[in-house]
């Protein structure tokens, strides 16, 4: 099986895949035209940010699995690759530790004024008279806004700093939150008045929504202070500007709503011109460790899925089958049973949505399971149990 893995992905993790004895192709700078052209003969894809059409899906005569090297499904074209029957996975919350990482350091920078201060020191100025006007951190209250697992690995780390910590999010509960001594809100807004300190992470992608709008940020304590390292969708970027002058709020960026697709560019940001505001170029999850845990996680997937057929992080598999009704057979493990018993079903023109086998010791007999969109007539169960191989049938509604 050929293998194309279209970002940067370390030479460990390339070897692995080669060990797995499939054809790697490493084509990191590839652009979403040229993997059209590249896709025809591959059978796994991996990929981080570019973007895989439903036209490029289409291209794609061989492809079995697309790897996304972050969380969620990135910029692959979900409903084409489930159309097609291909496996869409990705690396979820490998990132966490190195996000996290970033959101503190944030929060100590604006506490501390760390940048102007060393923007002073370049330009050959000493002048200690505005550091007094750091609060310090040990017994502030950090809320943290959609707790998952990266906002779960900052309330470690704040805690360690001797902060409170405050969390809301889509998929927080107030079990997990007592787990994580995270004080659970109801809701973004009661985050908002209780906090010195906002941190913005990164929903799970179905789950993406404003959070930070006008009225939040009006709940928010004059002076307080903000980090956004979520995704740019959940804050609003105009709302925050009259925000910063208005409410003298200090926020620290990491995403923004106009980001270069080009790791060296310029930005335009009606945010970054303002006083109180400091920033990083989406660095996030960019660690060495950070890397080779995604790597690590890639190689995990791939080789699960070469080796015993298994899909690990599989995100275009539903939940629940639309199955209606479930045949529970044994058999004889004989060539051509399961064959037979599919054309009686198909008699009646039903669909069999999923279809389990597992063989008991010395492989003579079977136990099989087929989920069906429709009851089966009372011919075609009698066909069934009327085939010598059959050695019970029974059917059931699925609930």
């Amino acid at each position: 099986m050929r293998i194309l893995v279209a970002c940067a992905l370390p030479e460990f993790a390339l070897d692995e895949l080669r060990l797995l004895g499939s054809e790697v192709a490493h084509e990191p700078n590839l652009d979403a035209a040229a993997l059209a052209e590249s896709i025809a003969d591959v059978g796994v894809l991996v990929v981080n940010k570019l973007p895989v059409s439903a036209e490029t899906i289409a291209q794609a005569d061989a492809l079995q699995m697309i790897v996304h090297t972050s969380s969620g499904a990135g910029n692959i074209t979900l409903e084409a690759a489930s159309a097609e029957g291909i496996f869409v996975t990705h690396c979820p919350d490998q990132e966490a530790t190195a996000i996290a990482e970033l959101t503190m350091g944030l929060v100590l920078a604006l506490d501390r004024s760390i940048v102007d201060n060393t923007l002073a020191l370049r330009a050959g100025r000493w002048d200690r008279s505005e550091t007094v006007a750091a609060r310090g951190l040990a017994g502030r209250t950090l809320g943290i806004l959609d707790c998952g697992p990266v906002g779960c690995a900052v309330a470690h780390l704040a805690r360690a700093f001797g902060m409170n910590v405050a969390g809301w999010g889509a998929t927080l509960t107030p079990e997990l939150a007592a787990e994580h001594e995270i004080r659970f809100c109801n809701w973004p807004r009661e985050l908002a008045r209780s906090c010195d300190v906002v941190a913005v992470h990164n929903p799970p992608q179905e789950e993406r929504q404003l959070l930070v709008d006008a009225e939040f940020l009006e709940s928010m304590r004059t002076g307080a202070h903000l980090v956004h390292v979520g995704h740019p969708s959940t804050v609003d970027e105009l709302a925050l500007a009259r925000a910063i002058e208005e409410r003298q709020l200090r926020v620290a960026l990491d995403v923004y709503a106009s980001e270069p697709s080009a790791d060296v560019s310029r930005i335009r940001s009606r945010l970054l011109g303002l006083p109180g505001v400091i920033g990083t170029p989406h660095i996030g999850a960019h660690t060495e460790q950070a890397r080779h845990a995604v790597a690590t996680e890639v190689v995990r997937i791939i080789r699960a899925f070469l080796v015993s057929g298994e899909v690990l992080n599989c995100i275009d598999l539903i939940d629940k089958s639309p199955a209606r009704w479930q045949l529970v057979l044994r058999v004889r493990d004989q060539v051509g049973v399961m064959a037979a018993v599919l054309d009686a079903v198909r008699a009646d023109g039903i669909n069999a949505e999923e279809i389990t086998s597992r063989v008991f010791i010395g492989a003579k007999a079977a136990w099989c399971t087929i989920a069906l969109d429709e009851r089966p007539s009372t011919e075609a169960l009698e066909a069934v149990r009327a085939l010598d191989d059959v050695l019970h049938l029974d059917l059931r509604a699925v609930v």
